[in-house]
C-alpha cells in the first residue's frame, strides 16, 4: 500500500520522522524510523535518514504493507528457564525462533511463549518495550541460540537497560567460522551501519557508521577448514559479530547473508544454521545486591558439526582451547 505526502509551502522544516508521527498516528515513531531505515519511506524517491529535514515541495512516499490486526496471544511453546524471580527471567533461547512478532511472524515467537508462561504462572512482564516487545531489554537473531534475560517489571527493565548502555553487561559468544584467523586473538574495530546498497545488510559501507568493537579469541582449529572462536563484543550493533568476522575474512558458518554459499557446507558436512551462540550473560541484579552470571555451552546442532569436523581432522591439526579472558559487552536496548 503506497501513501504519498506533498509538503506544502506552509509546512515548517522538521525531521522526517517527526513530520510522519503527526500524520500516521497509529504508527509509533520508532516503527516509522525502522521503515525509513529500510528504505520503505523515501523523499523525492531517495533513501534518507529519519533525521532528514523536509522542506516545501518535497514528495514523501510510503510503501508499507497494510498491517495485520495485532493481538499477541500466549502460545504453549517450551522454554528452557535457567533462573526466575519476581524481577526477571533468564532463559536459553533455542535456534530458529524469532524473538518478537513482526510482519511475517505474528505467532510462534519467543514473546508468544513468554506470554503463555506468565499467564500460566501468574507472573508479570515489563511493558516498556510496548505490546510487541514486552519484557525485551535485548534480543538475539532468529538463528542465534543462547542466554537471554527477560524483565518482569518496568523497574527491572530500566535498571538493566542502563547497564547495557553503560557497557557493564558481561557477554561472551562462541562461533564456528570459515577458515582459521591468522592471529590467535585480536580486536576488530570497524564502524558499521545499514549498508548503503543492500538495506537488509549491515557493513562499513554505510552513510551512518557507528563505532563497533569486538574482541576475539581462537580456541580451537580444525585444520585449515574451520575454527571455534570466542567473541567479546564491546558494543552491541545489529549483526555486529557477523559483519566483523566477515571483515576478518572468516564469516560464521551457516551465515549465507554474509558468507555466501561457501559457508553452508564444508567437506560434505551440512551447516544447519548460523553457528553463533550467546554463551554467557552477566549483570548486576536489578533489585538484589548481587552480581549474576549465566552460562550455557553451545547446543546439540553445533556440537554435531564440531564432532563431524573432529572425525575429519587429525588430532595434531586441532589446536586445544587455552586460557580464555572474560570480556564485557553491551547491546542497545530494544
Amino acid at each position: 500500500m503506497i501513501t504519498e505526502f506533498l509538503i506544502t509551502a506552509g509546512e515548517q522544516p522538521k525531521r522526517l520522522d517527526v513530520f510522519l508521527v503527526g500524520r500516521e498516528r497509529d504508527t509509533s515513531r520508532s516503527a516509522l524510523q525502522r521503515l525509513i531505515e529500510l528504505g520503505r519511506i523515501r523523499v523525492n524517491d531517495q533513501a534518507v535518514k529519519p533525521s532528514h529535514k523536509i522542506k516545501p515541495g518535497d514528495r514523501i512516499t510510503m510503501d508499507v504493507p497494510k498491517p495485520e490486526p495485532l493481538a499477541i496471544k500466549g502460545e504453549a511453546i517450551p522454554l528452557e528457564v535457567m533462573f526466575e524471580d519476581e524481577s526477571l527471567l533468564v532463559l536459553n533461547k533455542p535456534p530458529g525462533i524469532v524473538v518478537h512478532p513482526a510482519p511475517g511472524n505474528w505467532s510462534g515467537t519467543l514473546v508468544n511463549a513468554l506470554l503463555h508462561h506468565f499467564q500460566t504462572s501468574g507472573g508479570t512482564i515489563s511493558t516498556i518495550g510496548g505490546k510487541e516487545r514486552p519484557g525485551l531489554v535485548h534480543r538475539l537473531d532468529k538463528e542465534t541460540s543462547g542466554v537471554m534475560v527477560i524483565t518482569k517489571t518496568d523497574t527491572a527493565h530500566r535498571a538493566l537497560a542502563a547497564q547495557f548502555k553503560l557497557h557493564t553487561i558481561t557477554r561472551v559468544y562462541e562461533a564456528l567460522v570459515w577458515g582459521v584467523p591468522k592471529k590467535g586473538r585480536g580486536v576488530i574495530d570497524l564502524a558499521i551501519g545499514r549498508d548503503s546498497k543492500d538495506r537488509k545488510k549491515f557493513s562499513s559501507r554505510t552513510t551512518s557508521p557507528k563505532d563497533s568493537v569486538t574482541e576475539y579469541v581462537v580456541t580451537r582449529r580444525y585444520g585449515k577448514m574451520a575454527a571455534h572462536v570466542l567473541l567479546y563484543p564491546q558494543t552491541g550493533r545489529t549483526h555486529q559479530l557477523r559483519v566483523h568476522l566477515t571483515s576478518l575474512g572468516h564469516p560464521i558458518l551457516g551465515d549465507r547473508t554474509y558468507g555466501g554459499n561457501k559457508v553452508m557446507a564444508l567437506a560434505d558436512i551440512e551447516i544447519p544454521r548460523v553457528m553463533l551462540h550467546a554463551r554467557t550473560l552477566g549483570f548486576a541484579h536489578p533489585t538484589a545486591a548481587t552480581r549474576e552470571e549465566f552460562t550455557r555451552p553451545f547446543p546439540a546442532d553445533m556440537e554435531r558439526v564440531v564432532h563431524a569436523f573432529e572425525q575429519l581432522i587429525a588430532p595434531g591439526d586441532q589446536m586445544p582451547a587455552g586460557a580464555m579472558p572474560v570480556g564485557t559487552a553491551d547491546e542497545e536496548p530494544c
